[in-house]
């Protein structure tokens, strides 16, 4: 386990402040807010935190509603709406500044046999024989807005082996493509031993939450040839993201994140993405829409940054 990992398991172990009110800090960005993937991971460790081991989560639905205070620490109140026999539910608000700046509402399941059917995993190279991130950010950095901007991404990204399976949306800009892209990702070493502050299987299911935001929006960009906020030709952010957890997955494995884009309108963009193991099984179905907008060209500089 690198440091980087290991700095991101301590960011996910949240402080206990009172029974149901936890506290977490942030890391720093790529940009000037906190991720949403961080954010999003909290609460459902905070969610977790307050339901029984044997019940992890099998649903996720949040809305980010104000951008995150990167340098202030971040306020989680859970709300215990229902323990059943089966199912649990939960929700949580994230607040700074006397401010909610997130809403999640997760449930969790016991483990219950039943039907069984999936769509087949898609086609896909071996991640191993796709170049890393170390490798290709640096590669491109004349295109960057900011010459920093590959040494931040790789430091934000340092806990994740991610690899894109084509050219990222920055590598081809002004090349209309599919609205579909593919990534492998795994952390960066294994998480046995990795303590018991957030217990298996909820520590991997908000792993991969993390994750799940860092890439899905690229396949609305890929439709109409933008390269994203490195490059400054589109500013954006997540609206709402909502998850749903099928199959036992570890985070530390392979796992390839097929997504798509169905539609984008007024200012808004739509992603799906599929989460398969290695072997094939269907892991994680994700949807999220976020605010996708073109600045004007007087203020390309100033937005992008």
């Amino acid at each position: 386990m690198n440091d980087a990992l290991q700095s991101l398991l301590d960011l996910l172990a949240l402080e206990r402040i009172e029974q149901d009110i936890f506290r977490g800090r942030s890391r720093p960005s790529v940009v000037p807010r906190v991720f949403g993937g961080q954010v999003a991971a909290q609460a459902l460790v905070a969610a977790g935190r307050t339901v029984a081991d044997d019940r992890p989560p099998h649903s996720l639905h949040a809305y980010f509603l104000r951008p995150g205070d990167p340098g202030a620490p971040i306020v989680y109140t859970v709300d215990r709406i229902r323990d059943g026999r089966s199912f649990t539910t939960r929700r949580v608000v994230a607040v700074q500044h006397g401010q909610p700046v997130f809403h999640l509402s997760a449930s969790f399941q016991v483990h219950e046999e039943g039907l069984d059917h999936q769509e087949p995993m898609p086609s896909a190279p071996d991640p191993l024989e796709l170049p890393t991130a170390a490798e290709v950010l640096p590669r491109h950095a004349e295109r960057y807005l900011d010459p920093a901007v590959a040494e931040r991404l790789l430091e934000a990204r340092a806990a994740i082996d991610l690899r894109y399976v084509d050219e990222p949306p920055y590598v081809t800009v002004g090349e209309v493509r599919e609205p579909r892209s593919q990534v492998w990702f795994r952390t960066q070493g294994k998480l046995d031993g990795a303590g018991a502050a957030i217990p298996r299987p909820l520590l991997d299911i908000c792993l991969v939450t993390y994750v799940s935001d860092m890439t899905l929006l690229d396949s609305v960009l890929l439709a109409h040839g933008r390269g994203g906020w490195a490059v400054g030709d589109v500013v954006g952010a997540s609206l709402d993201h909502a998850m749903w957890f099928h199959r036992p997955l570890r985070a530390d494995e392979w796992l390839l994140y097929d997504q798509e884009s169905p539609t984008a309108h007024g200012g808004r963009g739509l992603a799906k993405g599929r989460i398969f193991t290695a072997d094939g099984q269907l892991a994680v179905s994700v949807i999220q829409e976020g605010v996708i907008r073109v600045p004007r060209e007087s203020g390309r500089q100033e937005s992008g940054a």
